[in-house]
């Protein structure tokens, strides 16, 4: 996950926003039995009710316990049960076992969320004159953090769906699917001296600052995301049995977890099938294809004699990108196909972009002060970035500086391919 903001604005704006938030969450719960949101599908992934809580244990730690003179917790045990990754503020459950904790349950997270709104809504209403600023400013890092976590709390569910052969539907059934994209065409970007990084205007995340200069040799973007179509024309074409196409670790993966195709792809008497959270349905060739890890695009990518942008080159191109996409707003919750206009398309609101830059800090970066300071520049080391939002990601959260991470096997995030290319 990613942290901070330089803004500072109004209580009255960010109350309005917190509101928005916190519903949006309460609403992706909705079709949930509670059984669904007590379990956790891997080590990787938490349970519905889990994120729910911590995202309220976020407010309760950050603004309560620190702004409200009379805030009691509202459980002593929270504290240990529902922090992350923050050392600094104490222990914490471990995360392999999140899907153990059958108590508290669904209906006592409700109220603790409940008891903490009610509480910070009285905080944002009337803010201490002297702590205004830094309390406006952790509820606007505390509400990108949640939206954060409800892209989690589907990809997290979906991957729990997933694992039952009674194929769990969480929304009724996927639009149907419309025309076939054009070729790709390759948009050209010339060298020189290009600026990437937020410019510090409004919200952003500390790994995405300061802004700094780079410079890029030529180079070609693809116009469009890659297709479940053309990806399975690499599967077809034994991209899964060709070692020379994959990076070792990526082969070795491979070759362990037994992957053939993308994540959530099945093979159904001879058809090709795919697992949504809008049910299961005939692969559509047509569509961006998803929850494929870094490993997989980079070997898609050397097949297609291409390779994958770096996140500077990304940032560059997609300057005057399309924003037009899915997003968590338009309840798709489902790569959507190309829509056939010109320039970068699919930049935000379909799948996630693996880039070839491995997640570092940017030149003079500095993380926040505290237990915030542990939100981003810890996980430095080891995970590859990836560009754009995704289908699952709140339009308000996504813009073109927006730095997401992971590991270089992950897959079960919305995640997909865009390639790049030297110059011509």
């Amino acid at each position: 996950m990613n942290s901070s903001s330089a803004l500072v604005v109004e209580p009255e704006h960010c109350l309005e926003q917190y509101e928005v938030v916190r519903d949006q969450t309460m609403r992706l719960v909705e079709p949930l039995a509670p059984e669904d949101t007590v379990v956790q599908s891997m080590n990787d992934a938490s349970p519905t009710k889990w994120h729910m809580a911590h995202t309220t244990w976020f407010f309760e730690t950050f603004l309560l316990e620190q702004f409200d003179a009379d805030y009691a917790p509202f459980h002593e045990r929270f504290k240990y049960l529902f922090n992350s990754y923050y050392n600094a503020v104490g222990e914490m459950h471990p995360r392999p076992r999140r899907g153990m904790l059958t108590r508290p349950t669904l209906d006592e997270v409700v109220s603790y969320r409940r008891h903490v709104d009610a509480r910070v809504i009285e905080l944002l209403r009337s803010p201490p004159s002297a702590h205004r600023a830094e309390i406006v400013r952790i509820a606007e890092i505390g509400c990108h953090h949640e939206q954060q976590h409800q892209e989690l709390l589907l990809t997290d569910l979906k991957h729990l769906f997933a694992q039952s052969s009674m194929h769990p539907t969480y929304r009724g059934p996927l639009p149907l699917p419309s025309g076939a994209p054009g070729e790709i065409v390759w948009v050209g970007v010339s060298e020189g001296i290009r600026r990437i990084g937020h410019p510090g205007d409004g919200f952003f995340f500390d790994n995405e600052v300061p802004s700094h200069r780079v410079f890029l040799q030529a180079f070609e973007l693809a116009d469009r995301l890659i297709t479940n179509g053309e990806y399975l024309a690499f599967v077809e074409d034994g991209g899964y049995e060709r070692p020379e196409l994959w990076l070792d670790e990526g082969w070795a993966t491979v070759r362990r977890e037994g992957w053939r195709s993308p994540s959530y792809w099945l093979l159904e008497d001879g058809s090709r099938r795919e697992f949504t959270l809008r049910g299961v349905r005939e692969l559509e060739p047509h569509d961006p294809v998803c929850h494929v890890s870094y490993f997989e695009a980079d070997a898609f990518a050397r097949w297609a004699g291409a390779r994958l942008p770096t996140e500077a080159e990304w940032e560059s191109a997609c300057q005057a990108g399309s924003s037009d996409g899915g997003f968590l707003e338009g309840d798709r919750l489902h790569p959507g196909p190309d829509a056939g206009t010109t320039g970068i398309r699919q930049a935000f609101g379909e799948v996630w972009q693996w880039t070839s830059s491995s997640y570092g800090a940017y030149p003079g970066y500095k993380p926040l002060d505290g237990a915030l300071g542990e939100y981003n520049g810890k996980f430095m080391c080891g995970q590859y970035v990836l560009r754009g939002a995704s289908c699952a990601t709140s339009r308000t959260h996504a813009r073109r500086t927006y730095r997401n991470f992971f590991y270089p096997a992950a897959r079960w995030q919305f995640s997909g391919i865009r390639l790049a290319r030297d110059a011509r």
